[in-house]
């Protein structure tokens, strides 16, 4: 039997390194893409608009932080397509005042040439004090930012800016959901997963302990198991 077609999409400052320990581990199960097109469109349904063009007529969907954003609004875009739904470390809510004033912030000190500053603040919100001593983690961390770079992260804050608030759609979801937070997440709170999960008809909410952020890269044997649950759903 064919493996199911998944696409798993990045969240900000992030790249293909998010899922490396993903693919090996759900190959037998599913045929993984990651999509980088959250790096190239300064809009989140833009975005979503270019995934389900490169995508198969159906697939399986999994998304981090940005990602996760940018999969709501695929299941918005085309609901039918979407065969299975994974949320990770995630917000449904739509952008307030003051997240704007605190992107707007971040964005104006990068473009005055504090990117080392920007890109340390963001570490700290995605992994938490307990594992600031993992210098494994943290420089595998912070390669993937750095190769980021500053310009398509100029272009992801202002796509997370134009978001939409999901919550009113998450009841008409169907298909079968994982909701996935680290209880120390700084940067989108479990109280947001446990929103998501209660809000979606049979989601299962999964919330990994000692672990940020950055939940495939910080605890990948745990969210490989969660994710290989799913797909057996």
């Amino acid at each position: 039997m064919p493996c199911e077609p998944l696409i798993l999409v990045p969240g900000l400052l992030c790249d293909e390194d998010l899922w490396r320990d993903q693919l090996p581990a759900l190959a037998p199960l599913a045929d993984a893409t990651v999509t980088m097109e959250q790096t190239r469109h300064p809009a989140i349904d833009a975005i979503a608009a270019a995934i389900l063009a490169a995508a198969p007529p159906r697939f399986a969907l999994a998304g981090l932080s940005m990602g996760g954003m940018i999969a709501l609004e695929i299941i918005r875009q085309a609901p039918a397509r979407v065969t299975r739904l994974a949320l990770l470390d995630t917000s449904a809510r739509g952008v307030h005042d003051e997240e704007l004033a605190i992107r707007a912030g971040r964005m104006a000190m990068v473009r005055a040439g504090h990117v080392d500053i920007v890109m340390g603040l963001q570490l700290a919100r995605f992994v938490p004090m307990t594992r600031l001593g993992d210098s494994v983690l943290i420089d595998r961390a912070l390669k993937m930012m750095r190769r980021v770079g500053a310009a398509t992260y100029l272009r992801q804050e202002q796509a997370v800016m134009t978001r939409a608030d999901s919550r009113p759609s998450l009841s008409a979801i169907r298909c079968p959901t994982l909701v996935l937070c680290g209880r120390q997440d700084a940067a989108t709170p479990l109280v947001l997963s446990q929103e998501i999960a209660a809000a979606i008809p049979g989601a299962r909410l999964d919330v990994l302990e000692d672990c940020g952020h950055l939940a495939t890269m910080e605890r990948p044997d745990a969210v490989n198991r969660a994710l290989s649950a799913w797909l057996a759903m």
